[in-house]
Formats: structure tokens, sequence, C-alpha cells
């Protein structure tokens, strides 16, 4: 309806899994190099999942229009099916020959049969078989066995079908059931895509409505904190939202959306529902650590390439650019002990203090007790706990205790080191470098690093709020602003978050004018706090 008022050529937020419109952030980039990687790593399991709305079937939709042409897909969407229907449903995706039973159905035997039949003839032939179930977090238990022994069928360097299951959070959950732990160490990799960032959600609208053929800007930039508010991030829900506000827009003649019609749009759009789903039958330990933004770089050309596309941090407004301090306050992490040939095997150690211990050592500092964390603070040390994966690693730039898992078990490292290819890991007299394919595959996202806070740092502080950590706030904006440093004992003032907002967008965080631990890291790398540093020189990041 609103199409020709906004000179669109088609519909820019319809919520049907189009891959035109996909919009490649890079957890989007991640979680589609980390299917490619599957296709082509021997077989086994491969997981993806995120939550409702995050953009699972358009990823996977991509993935299916860029699968290698020695690759025969079978997909299913809808696996709420007993495990003789999912049998008759892959040999019918196949298009597998069965054998003449009569008006008898063939029984589960026989579709076994007819399916390894299949892949040995496939393989003799040099192709490949990748099953692809959406909605995997409806599967039973008995046809996830069942999944598990059609791996079984192997030659001595692959597994002849790969399998990607594809669901909501809940199939974690179901993985790290004691029942299908033989399944859960067949999973080779696992990515978990979770919502855009306040930046990405401006960068979705304003890519949709391009595609759309759109010549002007409907949603104003200003407009972006309210969207990624309403919606969370989750690109479904801007779908909506974006979709029902150009409609609100056409109606009222405007121009362009206004808060008010995008409020209105909100309202008439999410009345009733909760602000963010999160399963409720899970246990709260286990809900929080659902939405891990699990960072995958799969294969090493994948992951060189991804690596070219991160966002360039240094971009900045001049007067900030031009003031950014060299790396001369960083601390080396020093490598010599790292082998010259990556290894297959990650060290780890069971104990995560342990871990955490072992990495407060690189910022000099010695940690005792079984709780790190809360002994932190009193050697001006803070804790911060991330799930974004490589991606939020590489921003962040410093060595962190990183969580692997080998099926149902859980381990821990010290993650000293990071290139395009490989990784370096510590555990205890241990020392490792580890492909990133190996890494990738035990890597849930989910890891802990150490940051250096000011004098009575407070969570957060306001306009008029006065103090050291305000204080050191100003001189370090002051600083990369080449203006006069400020005197003690001032205020925050609307100047000091003005320059707080503009270096929060130059840096690619939230610019919400709130100096958070990811501002205080970003802001101690530039200013030349010292140190330990992850990316080894010559990576330019």
């Amino acid at each position: 309806m609103y199409n020709h008022y906004f000179h669109l050529t088609g519909a820019p937020f319809s919520i049907a899994p189009d891959p035109r419109y996909l919009f490649m952030s890079e957890r989007h980039r991640e979680a589609l190099a980390h299917l490619l990687y599957g296709i082509g790593s021997g077989g086994g399991f491969v997981l993806l999942t995120g939550e409702i709305g995050a953009g699972k079937t358009t990823v996977c939709r991509c993935f299916i229009e860029q699968i290698p042409e020695n690759c025969r897909l079978a997909y299913i969407f809808n696996p709420r099916l007993n495990v003789e229907e999912l049998l008759q449903s892959i040999c019918d995706e196949l298009h597998i020959a069965l054998p003449a039973a009569g008006k008898a159905a063939p029984g589960v035997k026989g579709y076994v049969d007819a399916i390894n039949r299949y892949l040995l003839a496939s393989h003799a032939q040099g192709l490949n078989n990748v099953l692809v179930i959406d909605e995997a977090q409806n599967l039973s238990a008995e046809v996830l066995e069942q999944l598990r022994l059609l791996t079984n069928l192997e030659t001595n360097e692959r597994k002849l079908l790969q399998i990607i299951l594809i669901g909501q959070p809940e199939l974690r959950a179901m993985l790290a059931r004691p029942e299908l732990e033989q399944l859960a160490q067949r999973v080779i990799a696992r990515y978990h895509l979770g919502p855009l960032s306040d930046t990405e959600t401006g960068a979705y609208v304003a890519h949709r409505l391009a595609v759309a053929g759109a010549g002007g800007q409907p949603f104003p930039a200003s407009l972006t904190p309210q969207i990624h508010a309403l919606t969370h991030g989750v690109p479904r829900r801007i779908n909506l939202l974006c979709d029902r506000a150009l409609l609100g827009a056409y109606v009222e003649n405007s121009p362009q959306v206004t808060r008010q019609i995008l409020k209105k749009a909100a309202a008439e759009v999410f009345a009733g529902e909760p602000p963010a789903r999160m399963p409720s039958h899970l246990p709260s330990h286990v809900r929080q650590r659902l939405p891990q933004l699990a960072g995958v770089l799969a294969a090493v050309a994948v992951g060189a390439a991804a690596w070219q596309v991160l966002p360039a941090r240094e971009a900045a407004p001049a007067q900030v650019q031009a003031a950014q301090v060299p790396h001369a306050g960083a601390v080396p992490v020093s490598h010599a002990a790292a082998p010259a040939a990556p290894s297959a095997v990650p060290p780890t150690q069971a104990s995560e203090a342990s871990a955490l211990r072992e990495l407060a050592s690189l910022w000099g500092q010695p940690l005792a007790g079984d709780k790190p964390c809360e002994a932190a603070p009193r050697l001006n040390l803070r804790c911060h706990q991330g799930r974004g994966g490589l991606y939020e690693l590489r921003l962040l730039d410093r060595p962190a205790v990183v969580t692997l898992h080998d099926g149902p078990r859980t381990g821990y490292a010290v993650l000293t080191a990071m290139d395009a290819n490989s990784v370096t890991l510590s555990a205890g007299a241990r020392r490792e470098r580890i492909d990133l394919a190996t890494f990738v595959s035990r890597f849930g996202g989910e890891f802990t690093t150490f940051w250096r806070m000011p004098r009575a740092f407070r969570e957060q502080v306001s306009e008029g709020d006065r103090g050291p950590d305000v204080d050191w706030l100003a001189s370090r904006l002051a600083q990369l602003n080449r203006a006069p440093a400020p005197k003690a004992d001032r205020p925050l003032d609307a100047g000091t978050r003005a320059w707080l907002r503009r270096f929060q967008t130059a840096q690619n965080l939230k610019a919400d004018g709130v100096a958070g631990p990811r501002t205080y890291m970003r802001l101690n790398q530039l200013s030349g706090v010292p140190e330990p540093r992850l990316l080894a020189a010559g990576t330019g990041q």
C-alpha cells in the first residue's frame, strides 16, 4: 500500500526469509561461515541456534544458495515427525529410490538400508550429502538418536552424511541431556545467532530500504535508538515495526516516520507481547547462558575473509582520530613459547577460577581464592563476562578465559593470542597454538577478561556527578580531543557527555553517553593504560 508513496520497488520489511534482503552483520557473516565450514569439515553435526526472529532461516536460505555443486541437499522444515516419517522425508528430499515392497511401507530398516546404499554410491561419485533440519528443537530424543546412527556410515577420511541442526535455544539444552551425550560429542561446530546492536539496527533498516529501491530515508537516523529499544535488535521484530510505521506515515501523509508514528506502530504491533522471549521452563542460570553470541570464523579461508570485513575500530571524528595514542601502553603477551605448528587438541583445565588466576598474572596481579572476580577490585581490576565470540574478542583486543566444549563436558583455557589462522591457548603448564577451525568447534562464545578500572569507579555516573572516576573520564576524553586537561573535581557536564557519545560512535560502541566496561577498555587502550593485548602484531587490528 505504501510502496508507491515511498517510491519502493518491493516490500522492504516483509517477514519472508528472502536472501536478497539478508543484512550481513558480522554475526550473520559468522553464522553463514559456520554453515559453510560444516559442509567441508568431514561430517558430523553442526548446530546453529538463535532466538525467534533472529534470522536463522534467512541465513540458512542464503547458505543453500552457496553450497558447492558437488553437494546434494535435503532440507526438512517441519521436523515434528517420528523416526519412520523422518527417514521417508530424507528419501524424498534426496530422491532415493526405494525397493518395491508391494503396498507395505519399507519400515525403518528398509529406509535406512536405502539411505546407506545411496550414500555409498554418492561417495563413489565424489558427491557430498547434507541434511538441514530447521526448527530442530521440535525433534524428539528418539529421532535425534536415529540421526546420530545415520552418521555412523563413514570412510577413513569423513562421514558420508553431514547434518545441520537449526533451532531455538532450547536445542542447546536438549543436546546437554545425558541420553544425548553421544550425539553432543559429534557436534563439530556450534553458533548462537544473537540480536543486532544499536548501530547494526540502523544499518539493517537502511539496507532493506536500499534493496527495495528507496531514494530517500523514511526513517531518520535519530530514530535508530528508539527502533532498537522497541525491537531489542531482533530482525523480525524490526520488520514488523518498520512495516507498520511506514504504513502509518503513509496514512498521515508524512514524508518520514516520526517518533510518534513509531510509538503508535509499536503499540499496535507488540500489544500484549512480552518485551523479550526467554524460555521460562529452564533454570535461571541456564537462561542466562542461552543468548550467547558465539563468534565463529570456521575455516581458515573463510576466517581470513571475514577478518577483512570487521568494522574499522579506528574510524573516528577528526578531533578524536587525530589524537588517538599509539599502543604505547600495551603490555605485550609473550608468544615465544607457542609451538610452530598448530595442535589438534586444545589444552583445558576443569576450574574456571584457576584459569582466571592464570589470566590475572598477565596483568601482573596475583589473585588468590576460588572467586577471583570478587577479589579483582581490590587490585583495581574488574571482570568482564562476554558472550560475543571471536568478533567481540577481537574488538576488545585483550586475553581472556574462554569456555570450551567437548560434547557435554566443559573446560577452560586462557586465550593469549589470535591471528587470522590460529589462536594460542594456555592451561597451566600447557601452551598450544590451535588452528581456527579446531578452536571454533569447541568455543561456545563465552569468555571472561579483565580491565583496569579508575580510582573510585562507579557502575554509572550521571550529569552533575563528580569524583575521581569522573576526573579520569574527563581527562582521557580531553586527551583524545587534544583539549586542555580539565580541573579536578569538576562535575560531569553536557560537553563531556557529548565527547563521550562521539567517542563511543567512533569506536563502534553503543553511543548512550554512559561509560560502561567496554568504553573504559577502549579508553584504556587509546590513552596508554598498560594492559596486555590479544591480537598479533601486523594484523591491522
